[in-house]
């Protein structure tokens, strides 16, 4: 198989993954910045990861909040403490990322984290030059039906980057998924968060670093 742009997921394939207390923590301070000093944890829980606009808008409803606002200092507030995360050397690329220098291919990244995330982590960074297109989420309700595995923004990159046969790599279920709603194939990379992770979806490749790619590719 011969592709011309492999198309990345970030965190946990380029980058490592931001600590869950981390973006707890940081969630319960967007409740804190909207008004309210002590909400529950379990809502804090819940809009920490997998939230939906139905889950937003019954957690607003909660503590009488606009779902819109709330959520827009969420993703704000969550999107700084990562920042904070990278600038403080806790959340780094993996040491592989040089492979990808010589990739004789066009590159792109989507990620369901918060676009100003993506862009941060692409400009704090060496080693993101190549990447084409960068896509993350908009500070929208809407934006979180768009996550993957809907191929909204692997679409959206794929047509920046006019790829005619594309590779999504990524370390989660839904970037496979994603990969297969956009119609192309996909590879699951096994950082040591997902060494012994029994996966339940049939990706086109499994691979354990990035230098995999080159035999993939080339």
């Amino acid at each position: 198989m011969t592709y011309d742009t492999v198309v990345f997921d970030n965190d946990g394939v380029l980058v490592g993954r931001t600590r869950f207390d981390v973006l707890r923590d940081a969630t319960r301070n967007a409740f804190e910045e909207c008004g309210v000093e002590e909400p529950d944890p379990d809502d804090v829980e819940q809009m920490t990861i997998g939230a939906t606009p139905g889950s937003v808008g019954t957690v607003c409803q909660t503590y009488d909040l606009d779902p819109g606002s709330f959520w827009r200092t969420r993703d704000d507030v969550v999107s700084r403490a990562q920042q904070q995360e990278a600038r403080q050397g806790r959340k780094t690329p993996y040491d592989d990322l040089d492979e990808l220098q010589d990739l004789d291919v066009q590159m792109g990244i989507v990620s369901s984290n918060q676009q100003a995330t993506v862009d941060f982590l692409v400009d704090h960074f060496d080693g993101f030059d190549r990447m084409g297109a960068a896509y993350g989420r908009e500070p929208t309700i809407h934006s979180l039906q768009l996550r993957k595995p809907n191929p909204h923004y692997i679409e959206q990159a794929l047509g920046d980057l006019d790829a005619d046969n594309a590779l999504f790599v990524g370390d989660n279920e839904s970037d496979v998924r994603a990969a297969e709603n956009a119609g192309i194939d996909s590879a699951f990379i096994r950082r040591p968060h997902r060494r012994d992770w029994e996966l339940n979806v049939w990706p086109t490749w499994e691979i354990d670093r990035l230098s995999d790619l080159h035999d993939i590719v080339e």
